[in-house]
């Protein structure tokens, strides 16, 4: 794993889009079957927004039918990280880029079984998508 990365809300603030820091810094979330990503059947690395960490393969990526773009797992273990997420009176999992601790969304024991069975529920909005990185895995 690369060293962690802090940046300062000012200058995450006039990198990433108002959308993109709520997300990401305030542990928002995009409404569904609007992101960018969503429906995206290219070939690529998706990327961290903050930082550039790859962090999900489109070879892992499948149509939860959720409106978010869905994958069974993280590019690797080193580069995403999982917390326990107890607001809205629910009890989820939240995910985070290990480099910047960027919100990226939750992760659900309801993916493909084939698969593994976990589903990575990540904002359209919290990631760069690279078609240079499409023979990553």
């Amino acid at each position: 794993m690369t060293d962690t990365v802090k940046k300062d809300k000012a200058e995450l603030k006039e990198k990433l889009t108002p959308e993109q820091y709520h997300v990401t810094q305030e542990k928002g979330t995009e409404r569904a079957f609007t992101g960018a990503y969503w429906d995206n059947h290219e070939q690529g690395m998706y990327r961290c927004v903050v930082c550039s960490e790859p962090l999900f393969s489109s070879a892992d990526k499948f149509d939860s039918g959720t409106g978010w773009p869905s994958f069974t797992r993280p590019a690797a273990d080193a580069s995403v990280g999982t917390e326990a997420d107890n607001s809205l009176f629910m009890r989820r999992t939240e995910v985070v880029c290990k480099k910047c601790g960027a919100h990226l969304g939750h992760v659900f024991d309801d993916g493909p079984r084939e698969a593994g069975g976990q589903r990575y529920c990540i904002n359209s909005c919290a990631l760069d998508f690279d078609t240079r990185d499409s023979s990553q895995k």
